[in-house]
């Protein structure tokens, strides 16, 4: 196996004569730059495709309860307008707005009927729903800018209201989708700064004149109804922030949930094979079948204590797993001779290797390997290691242990010739109480508990346990320590 590479200690670079570098001056943020970042924080397009959905249908379903009291005020507008200044321009102003009335309804529908899905068709909608609120703000600008016309030089109270009265009220209902809420607001701030300066522009008055105090109250009318937005804009965001929590929290919940079910299943199963092994064997040799048959009786035996060992090791498992979850997992660090510790974990696996047919080649480092660590944790991790060559090699296969080290790594390499394992199967071989084939985690009766509890044992020497794999032909694990600095 080729050893992942590690970079070295930077070599010293010539001493030249290199003018000092002088670091730039910090610069302070503009007001623009500000501005520039706030307004794409609150118009950002969402990503989410639930996000994005909710925000639409909000949107559409505000909208649709908000029809009969957008139909009472445009009726109201459209007899003032037609008493007081010209029933035709009324008549005309009123069907262009039913018209765009009639589109927003019809798509509002199609929203309502949509079973969603997909963020692309969220962006469609969304899409569609901006070129419908292009229409309605025109029609409703358009009637506000004829009627200042007919009015002449004035104080304009009906069409400058008019406009105050759509700009609040889409403040406080579009705020669900924030670019319509852009839209509407410039385009009505555009007619509702285009009146008063009409006047100014044609009469051109002094300072003093009520004309230019019309554009100030303009102006300042125009803050609020922006400040409005804005806030009703960020507390919409807020909850759909604390929604997302909720969403998140709860697929969270699920997971563990899950966790917990195949916590329960895989330990059930895994306590109940060795159990009822012992149990029926311990039931045979109670009712004396075979007082007169020795070595049927020892036989017994043997298989009541290997299914004791066996869940021993899955309890001291799980109390190893539990300690680790909790951070109370204990280590007595010192030096070792690592050459010498896996000589002597390959020696305790010797007899278990033969029973699979698996011989081990080790091949020692040139000099000695010293690593700090805590013997009985690193004896449980190469034990596992080990111990996973072995029962997913072929028979008759070798198992090759070789130990070297890079720059600033001591690396423990174990090769087997496998089954090997499939691509993006990480989190199945260090996960809990996963493995890659559960047919194969029967066969050889692990927990899938052992890479995991062995990664965070490494984790906690520095270290860490990794592989590569060819599907087929084997696996490589590899184990890595940092090479302890002489000054510590």
């Amino acid at each position: 196996m080729t050893s992942a590479p590690y970079s070295a200690a930077p070599a010293k670079a010539p001493t030249t004569d290199v003018p000092p570098v002088t670091a730039r001056p910090v610069r302070r943020m503009s007001t623009a730059m500000r501005l520039r970042r706030r307004v794409r924080t609150l118009l950002r397009f969402e990503t989410s495709a639930a996000r994005l959905e909710k925000q639409v249908r909000d949107y559409v379903m505000g909208s649709l309860e908000l029809f009969w009291k957008r139909q009472t005020i445009y009726a109201a507008a459209a007899l003032l307008c037609g008493f007081y200044y010209d029933l035709q321009v009324a008549v005309m102003c009123y069907l262009f707005i039913q018209f765009t009335e009639f589109c927003d309804t019809w798509l509002s529908l199609q929203i309502v009927r949509w079973k969603g899905g997909s963020l692309r068709e969220a962006r469609r909608y969304r899409n569609l729903l901006f070129l419908s609120a292009v229409q309605s703000t025109a029609a409703i600008a358009l009637w506000a800018a004829i009627v200042a016309e007919m009015e002449g030089i004035s104080s304009h109270f009906m069409p400058l209201f008019f406009l105050f009265a759509a700009g609040l009220f889409a403040a406080v209902n579009n705020h669900q989708i924030p670019q319509i809420l852009a839209l509407r607001l410039l385009m009505y701030t555009v007619v509702f700064l285009y009146i008063p300066i009409d006047d100014l522009l044609q009469v051109r008055p002094p300072i003093q004149s009520f004309l230019w105090l019309q554009l100030f109250t303009v102006v300042f009318v125009l803050f609020f109804v922006i400040e409005c937005s804005t806030i009703f804009l960020r507390l919409y965001r807020r909850g759909l922030d604390q929604l997302d929590e909720i969403r998140h929290e709860r697929d969270r919940v699920q997971a563990a949930y899950e966790v917990k079910s195949q916590f329960v299943s895989v330990v059930s199963h895994e306590l109940r094979t060795p159990l009822t092994s012992i149990n029926g064997a311990l039931g045979l040799l109670r009712t004396g079948a075979y007082e007169n048959d020795p070595t049927k009786a020892r036989n017994i035996l043997e298989i009541a204590h290997k299914n004791s060992v066996r869940l021993s090791a899955l309890i001291n498992d799980l109390l190893d797993l539990q300690k680790l979850e909790s951070g109370q997992m204990t280590y007595n660090f010192d030096e070792l001779d690592l050459a010498a510790m896996v000589e002597e974990c390959m020696g305790a696996m010797e007899t278990f290797a033969q029973t699979y047919g698996i011989q081990f080649d080790f091949t020692p480092p040139d000099e000695m390997v010293v690593v700090h660590a805590d013997r009985d944790r690193l004896h449980q991790v190469l034990d596992n290691i080990l111990s996973n060559a072995v029962k997913f090699s072929r028979r008759g296969e070798k198992v090759e242990v070789r130990i070297h080290t890079t720059a600033d790594r001591i690396l423990v390499e174990v090769q087997d010739h496998g089954i090997g394992i499939p691509p993006n199967s990480r989190d199945k071989v260090f996960g809990k109480f996963t493995q890659v084939d559960s047919s194969d985690r029967r066969a050889h009766g692990g927990t899938g508990l052992g890479l995991c509890i062995a990664q965070e044992i490494m984790a906690a020497h520095g270290g860490s346990v990794n592989y590569t794999s060819t599907l087929g032909e084997g696996s490589t694990f590899v184990i890595d320590f940092p090479i302890k600095d002489e000054e510590e």
